[in-house]
């Protein structure tokens, strides 16, 4: 089971109050399967206020949003981005990766976005690598991938592979695709390539965001490797996550104090499991997070970008 994939189906933790805070989606134009002023609709409805998506190597839905009507006026967005950071073939991380998440980049910065756009470039490899290693078993999807609504320039992953699996009769579910046929060691694995975790921190650093760690359950007792990630420059860490119990909460919270590291929280919203509405339900942001990240964003765009 994937980390997203957990999230969505784990029991979550009762919280004190409906989240305001969202800082982990995905939209149809990564791996999600909203349009993203849908998501922004659907969170909003459900009470966030501040809201990132986080698709993986694109900015195209901040950038859509920012200049939509339909979006929640109300709803402040948060330029976001996540990069899968390839570690190489370590069999202590699972399938080799860290997630490295970016906040308050600038959205219209050219070096960033080519960046992002090797990225982008790097996951349609290996989405058709999969593609074909599908094909090769006798089970082609490309139809199915094609009716799902994607766009040429979308950061398209296993998660959209997965969904044309279960329309083609091959899997039940997403988890049962990847668990069949998609994760690591099973017949359409492949192995990804693109940034490491140093480059993808420092190219979120160099366009004026903040580099957080996703989803690192095992920074509680592996902190060695969190604190190597901060002499790279990583800044946040992130603690509340949904499907994290209170004691993991709590743990995370004590690695992030000990390294000065700026906590940040999300539902990783995808949609497989239903509206946003029901994941939210789990979800729990203190209010305070967002003042923090607002000053340490503000504070990274004038050390990183001076002459921004």
């Amino acid at each position: 089971m994937t980390s997203r994939q957990a999230a969505e189906a784990a029991a979550p933790v009762v919280p004190r109050a409906p989240s305001t805070i969202d800082l982990h989606t995905h939209s149809l134009r990564s791996d999600g399967v909203l349009e993203p002023v849908e998501l922004a609709r659907q969170a909003f409805d459900a009470g966030v206020r501040l809201l990132a998506i986080t698709d993986h190597d694109t900015l195209a839905g901040y950038r859509e949003l920012r200049r939509s009507e339909a979006r929640p006026p109300r709803l402040e967005l948060l330029p976001g981005v996540e990069i899968n950071a390839v570690v190489g073939r370590r069999d202590d991380l699972w399938e080799g990766e860290l997630h490295v998440l970016g906040f308050g980049m600038d959205p219209d910065d050219e070096a960033f976005e080519a960046t992002l756009a090797r990225q982008r470039q790097e996951r349609r490899r290996r989405f058709d690598r999969i593609l074909g290693r599908l094909r090769a078993l006798g089970m082609p999807v490309e139809a199915e991938v094609a009716g799902l609504g994607t766009a040429e320039d979308d950061a398209l992953g296993r998660p959209t592979v997965a969904r044309a699996l279960i329309l083609a009769g091959h899997a039940d579910s997403v988890e049962d695709a990847f668990r069949r046929w998609l994760a690591r060691g099973r017949p359409a694995w492949v192995l990804r390539d693109g940034l490491g975790p140093a480059a993808a921190i420092a190219a979120i650093r160099a366009a004026g965001g903040l580099a957080a760690l996703a989803h690192f359950r095992e920074a509680t007792e592996r902190p060695g490797i969190v604190a190597e990630l901060v002499e790279l420059g990583l800044g946040g860490l992130e603690v509340y996550y949904r499907s994290f119990d209170r004691p993991t909460v709590e743990a995370m919270g004590r690695v992030a104090a000990d390294l000065r590291l700026v906590r940040t929280g999300g539902s990783d919203y995808h949609g497989d499991l239903g509206p946003y509405a029901e994941a939210h339900a789990g979800l729990w942001v203190p209010p305070e997070v967002g003042v923090v990240l607002r000053s340490a964003v503000d504070m990274n765009r004038t050390t990183e970008r001076p002459n921004a």
